[in-house]
């Protein structure tokens, strides 16, 4: 190659580069490049690869299947599926046959025992179905046992001509020996499903929960109570576990205009009357347990509501009355901050059905919407 070739082929790979640094060797513009963003979470399933069903072994030598390694379903072979619709397996300890998991949703179900849904209505650990009306603005103790006190906060309205409030539950404030948490639907006007509308709180600071669907936060180590934070989806919902004591599925939800106009609820155009759905699971709860939702978890419980009838109202509202979401001053209220409270005795309230993900397990109640 003659030293005058050199130049021009240098030149010529120069104009080449520069070209296609701008746009194709025609001069067509390159596409911009795709916005950037927080990488879509792995598929639940991918095509052409079966993923092995995931496996736990029953460490609690109080359990039927102690030692034995249990092992999901085909069809949900996950613990925590990266598809937050997709249902999750849960292992249960004491199944007779020691089986393997089962298949659920990893978020509140109305349905099961110890619900409360609508304006709201409760289903006990009992099975019974009741109404708890509150009142708005009000705050009325749900659970309150010497070790662990919940309290749920009320909003409403009251249409003209009605002698009573349409309620939901807004906010959750649970205090257990010298921590507390609160759990709250933020207010919205308008509701946007893909915005964020659930504030936490642990001991009075808010919990820096990011958005996106298994996002995680507990407490710094020392002292940690055992609590652990997730969501079950990209926003709007969470799973809360305190270690031994609870777990509870929370979602935001909104009163829509169709709820609104088939029960006359009369909602304005202003406010969505963002609201919680929940689900409780409680371990080991105390037989003197009280509250509107656990004196239903008491042996022998005598449920007093009317059975058969549409709407049969459980009363209560002046003995679980309490002065704040955190307080622990309602008439019947029995909630002792004492790290080692006395307990006369332990109801067993799980068939120990439970998410294996080593941070729950068994016993539930909900709170949901219509």
């Amino acid at each position: 190659m003659s030293i005058i070739q050199t130049p021009l082929l240098l030149l010529a790979l120069l104009l080449a580069g520069m070209s296609l640094a701008r746009g194709d060797l025609y001069g067509n513009q390159s596409p911009p490049p795709p916005p950037r963003g927080p990488a879509p979470p792995p598929p639940f399933r991918v095509k052409g690869k079966e993923f092995p069903p995931e496996t736990t072994v029953c460490n609690d030598n109080s359990t039927r299947c102690f030692g034995r390694t249990l092992t999901c379903p085909a069809e949900c072979p996950q613990f925590k599926p990266a598809d937050p619709t997709a249902k999750g397996c849960f292992v249960d300890c004491n199944d007779r046959k020691c089986e393997g998991g089962i298949c659920r949703h990893r978020k509140p179900n109305c349905d099961g025992n110890g619900a409360s849904c609508y304006d709201p209505r409760f289903v006990g650990g009992d099975g019974v179905m009741f109404y708890f009306h509150g009142k708005a603005g009000g705050h009325f103790a749900l659970v309150s046992d010497p070790n662990l006190q919940i309290n749920a906060g009320f909003i409403g309205l009251r249409p003209a001509g009605r002698r009573r409030d349409f309620t939901w539950i807004q906010s959750l404030g649970l205090r257990f020996g010298r921590h507390s948490l609160t759990l709250s639907a933020t207010p919205a006007a308008f509701w946007d499903p893909h915005a964020d509308h659930l504030s936490l709180s642990f001991d009075g600071r808010p919990v820096p929960l990011n958005v996106g669907h298994l996002s995680s936060w507990s407490p710094a180590p020392a002292p940690s109570p055992g609590l652990f934070v997730e969501r079950n989806g990209a926003v709007n919902t969470v799973i809360v576990t305190l270690a031994g004591v609870f777990e509870i599925k929370a979602s935001v939800v909104p009163v829509t205009k169709e709820d609104s106009a088939v029960h006359r609820y009369g909602v304005p155009d202003n406010d969505c009357f963002a609201h919680l759905a929940v689900q409780f699971k409680f371990f080991g709860l105390s037989e003197s347990v009280e509250g509107v939702l656990g004196q239903t978890y008491r042996p022998g419980f005598d449920n007093p509501v009317k059975r058969g009838v549409p709407m049969p109202v459980m009363g209560g509202e002046d003995r679980y009355a309490t002065s704040g979401l955190l307080a622990s001053d309602c008439r019947s209220c029995i909630f002792s901050p004492a790290p080692a409270a006395a307990v006369a005795g332990l109801v067993e309230v799980s068939k120990s059905v439970f998410d294996c993900t080593g941070k729950s397990g068994g016993g539930y109640a909900v709170v949901c919407r219509r």
